[in-house]
């Protein structure tokens, strides 16, 4: 397809509604974290979950001087998600739990659970240079972070497209504005680019759990009216000339655990940049922010939003990768795919410079020890605002600048 003479080409991203079986388990996982770290910051959490058809499993490793009662958890997620009733895809009520929890493992401990200096400077004010090496990172591997001048958040279209519509999918159902929908839901965008930049819709999907009774075509006239349009329009697109399909499969009746399995961390594309940026393959939900799989892969977003917010490049992707027990990344490569005003090396080298990325230097600036994690659950990682989501911040721009 051409026109003008340039190509089009098309980038397609998903998001998912709250009530979705792998974000049920993203957001228990979470919640469980929460509730450790309000009595205590340094616990060491990595919870895992499956939830299936009456049943949720959780298992994983936790250390701690505190107790959390995972049962009533799980209950609470499922209940203010809306799966209360066995018809909704889980009765939060009354579906088994297990409970399958350890210590974690003393190897991985003796390797990073050493912040006893750090413990004690930031005691007295503000931990120091030197002591953010008395913590090592909580696991070896890569992660990746992505901005671009896309959106006001700096965030790819396609997935910031996708949360909306799954975020106004969730509230209407919630506010009632449309009657008879379920918790389960989906959503895709996929937008059509020129020479790189975004330059319309080429189609919407929108997939929606609901009651017995709804005639499918009633159903996609109405939420088209309800979800689709007002957020096309908010975004400044135009829907004229795309193709949207609402419950492309027909009956959406059989939702949430009872229609499909849900895992922890399995739509790491729904947390990231909907595909647009590379991913390590660590999950970031039920992990306390000693794994790197969660606080390198917000340190790493940080940093490339603070690039395309000082105007340096138009796109940034950051790569870090740590070894498990060692403090310092044993790399670093930041790339902004042509659209940088000055050669990607030079960048980098700024970047190391100004951005502490050891652990615990990442935990203190970004003040990662406190129960903030459960929103982060749903609608994605990034590109969000308020108190929690403090790696959106761009306060190193200018220090970057003068880097530069």
């Amino acid at each position: 397809m051409t026109r003008t003479g340039h190509s089009i080409r098309h980038f397609t991203s998903e998001s998912v509604t709250a009530g979705h079986p792998d974000k049920l388990c993203d957001q228990i996982a979470d919640a469980v974290l929460d509730d450790i770290l309000r009595a205590d910051p340094y616990a060491r959490v990595a919870v895992e979950l499956l939830i299936t058809r009456g049943q949720v499993h959780v298992a994983g490793e936790v250390s701690t001087t505190d107790y959390t009662n995972v049962a009533d958890l799980v209950r609470e997620v499922l209940l203010s998600t809306g799966y209360t009733t066995a018809e909704s895809g889980i009765d939060g009520g009354s579906c088994g739990v297990s409970v399958s929890i350890e210590e974690q493992s003393p190897d991985i401990a003796a390797g990073v659970d050493r912040p006893v200096e750090w413990r004690a400077a930031r005691s007295v004010g503000g931990a120091t240079i030197e002591a953010f090496d008395a913590q090592g990172a909580g696991d070896q591997g890569m992660m990746f972070g992505f901005a671009c001048d896309e959106t006001p958040v700096l965030m790819p279209l396609p997935i910031f497209a996708a949360h909306r519509l799954a975020a106004r999918l969730e509230e209407v159902r919630l506010t009632r504005v449309v009657e008879g929908l379920r918790p389960d839901g989906k959503t895709q965008v996929t937008v059509s680019y020129e020479d790189g930049r975004p330059v319309g819709l080429a189609a919407v999907v929108v997939s929606a759990q609901h009651d017995e009774g709804w005639d499918q075509r009633e159903l996609a006239a109405t939420l088209e009216a309800a979800v689709v349009a007002p957020v096309v329009k908010d975004l400044g697109l135009d829907v004229d000339g795309a193709r949207v399909l609402i419950n492309p499969a027909g009956s959406f009746v059989v939702g949430g655990p009872a229609g499909d399995t849900g895992l922890t961390g399995r739509k790491l594309m729904v947390d990231t940049y909907g595909g647009m940026g590379r991913h390590g393959g660590g999950a970031m939900s039920g992990k306390d922010p000693s794994k790197v799989d969660r606080s390198g892969a917000y340190a790493a977003r940080h940093v490339a939003k603070t690039v395309v917010a000082a105007g340096i490049a138009r796109r940034c992707e950051v790569k870090v990768a740590y070894a498990i027990g060692a403090a310092t990344p044993v790399g670093l490569a930041v790339e902004t795919f042509g659209t940088g005003r000055v050669p990607d090396g030079v960048l980098e080298r700024a970047v190391a410079e100004v951005f502490d990325l050891r652990p615990a230097a990442v935990i203190e600036h970004l003040d990662l020890l406190r129960p903030i994690y459960r929103p982060t659950a749903t609608y994605g990682h990034f590109g969000r605002s308020g108190p929690g989501f403090t790696w959106e911040n761009t306060d190193r721009t200018g220090a970057l600048l003068a880097a530069l």
